[in-house]
Parts: structure tokens; sequence; C-alpha cells
């Protein structure tokens, strides 16, 4: 009976909109947290030679610019999947002709 609750084909979660936009907020939450955790880890590893009480210039302004160029990344991504989702649709129809 659980898979109903967590499965994408489950009968509560299609029968109720309520319920299935709440597990696609908080998918979407989690999401979110990992792509923060993943640019985390990728930053320190790029920019923290030797972790200390302070962080120096150098590795400040290199968090900074690594945190820039990720969100950047991530814009620049983000835009190009939904042009590419606005011109599905007009391909698909055109096909279905």
């Amino acid at each position: 009976m659980e898979s109903a609750w967590f499965s994408p084909g489950g009968s509560l979660a299609s029968t109720d909109p309520q319920l299935q936009r709440f597990m696609e907020v908080e998918a979407q939450k989690q999401r979110v947290q990992l792509l923060i955790h993943h640019m985390t880890e990728l930053c320190w590893e790029k920019c923290i030679d030797k972790p200390g009480p302070k962080l120096d210039g150098r590795a400040e302004l290199c968090l900074e610019n690594c945190v820039e160029r990720f969100i950047d990344t991530s814009q620049f991504i983000l835009n190009r999947l939904e042009q590419t989702q606005k011109a599905r649709p007009f391909f698909s129809e055109r096909l279905s002709d």
C-alpha cells in the first residue's frame, strides 16, 4: 500500500491533485538542496587549499566567482530547457498531421 504514495502512477497521488502538487513542491525543494550541496562541494574543492579560521582574499574571491558562474550556468541550462520545451509541442503537432 505504501508504494501508492510514492509511485508516479499510484492511484492516491493521481486522484488527489493537492497531494500531487505537494509532492512536486517537495521534490523541487530536494533538487534545490542537492544543487546547493553540489555547488558548495565543487567550489570548496576548487577554492580552498587549506582550511583555516578565516578566508583569505583570494579564496573569498574564488568562492564568489565560482558561485556566480555556477548560477549563470544553471540559468543558461534552464533557459535552454524552456526553449526546447516550447519548441517541442510545435514539432509534435507537425509530425502527427
